[in-house]
């Protein structure tokens, strides 16, 4: 079986290794533009410089009320472009792929005079009331995720994440709980899903994959468990998802039982081995020897470190030496490895 440090490849991705840093919003933009950056730069080229073979830029809106907050990163508009590309680029040069998410925070978008949504269902007390979609404003959705994805590979991307967990918008409209529409994306709540992905599949080449964020149970009362979402990602997987990155929760207030390390890499196996697609495992996967395990056992084929990361930017590289295997840095950095 591969290990952790060992190369990944599908379609035309080629990663030096298995580490992920996964999309983990940082609340920096200044301006609130939704253009990444000095913090941006440093905070993805240093976790390059780190090792890491893909790097997932962090959730990025299709339009400016569709962030969590006003300080969150956009791509609505081809000005927003080129401070994507100095970072991408950057980060390439230090070997690591890189990806980003396109989303959109629907009902959890907190700073939007009224949000949108599949249903006009508050999430929270202390969130605000959304807006019911209508069927012509959710087809014109679909186009400016497809607008976001056409920005993103000009930035120069590797590869492209869709973000469809955590309770944000296409998360509200596959879910039960909170799409009780009556026309045909509440008939069929993997439509809006679907069509997002093949809005990605026609702009995309061939040869690069796509990668789809998904919560394969929801710890809410009435919400789906992983035999509901098998079923949706079998339809995602038909569309054109190459890769789902599985992590969980998002339309509830309260959480799993339990949170410790690993505590979503069963719900990875189950997606891996009842669809035959690739994994990534998110989840409180900091310490190597756990990350390492997940990937020899079969139970997924990426691993994605977020805290650990956030903690350290050459976590990849600890991790590389803990496991026995060679420093991951740049070759100025050498010195650091030598016994003389």
């Amino acid at each position: 079986m591969p290990t952790l440090l060992d190369s990944f490849q599908i379609k035309g991705l080629q990663l030096k290794n298995r580490i992920v840093m996964p999309p983990m919003c940082q609340y920096s933009v200044t301006e609130k533009d939704g253009k990444p950056n000095d913090w941006h730069f440093s905070h993805y080229t240093s976790r390059a410089i780190g090792g890491a073979g893909l790097i997932i830029m962090e959730m990025t809106d299709v339009e400016p009320d569709g962030r969590i907050t006003d300080y969150d990163l956009g791509l609505w508009s081809d000005d927003q472009i080129p401070a994507f590309k100095k970072i991408i680029e950057a980060s390439q040069a230090y070997g690591a792929k890189v990806g980003i998410q396109i989303a959109h925070a629907g009902r959890k978008a907190e700073d939007a005079a009224v949000p949108v949504s599949s249903s006009a269902i508050q999430f929270s007390g202390q969130y605000k009331e959304p807006r019911e979609l209508s069927t012509v404003e959710v087809e014109e959705m679909v186009g400016k995720f497809e607008e976001a994805f056409k920005r993103a590979l000009n930035a120069g991307v590797d590869t492209i994440e869709i973000h469809g967990a955590h309770g944000y918008l296409i998360h509200q409209f596959q879910s039960p709980l909170t799409n009780k529409r009556t026309d045909k994306y509440g008939e069929d709540k993997s439509l809006f899903g679907v069509e997002i992905i093949k809005a990605a599949r026609r702009v995309m080449p061939e040869d690069m994959p796509l990668l789809f964020r998904i919560s394969a149970v929801e710890y809410a009362e009435g919400g789906y468990d992983l035999d509901y979402v098998i079923e949706l990602a079998k339809r995602y997987k038909e569309a054109g998802v190459d890769v789902f990155h599985v992590s969980s929760g998002g339309e509830g207030e309260s959480g799993p039982a339990s949170s410790g390390p690993g505590y979503q890499v069963d719900l990875s196996e189950g997606i891996r081995k009842a669809l035959h697609v690739p994994t990534i495992a998110v989840g409180r996967m900091e310490d190597p020897k756990l990350s390492d395990e997940v990937i020899r056992e079969g139970k997924a084929d990426l691993v994605a470190v977020g805290r650990g990361m956030l903690r350290n930017p050459y976590w990849a590289n600890e991790a590389s030496l803990q496991l026995g295997g060679d420093p991951l840095t740049p070759v100025p950095l050498a010195a650091a490895y030598s016994i003389r």
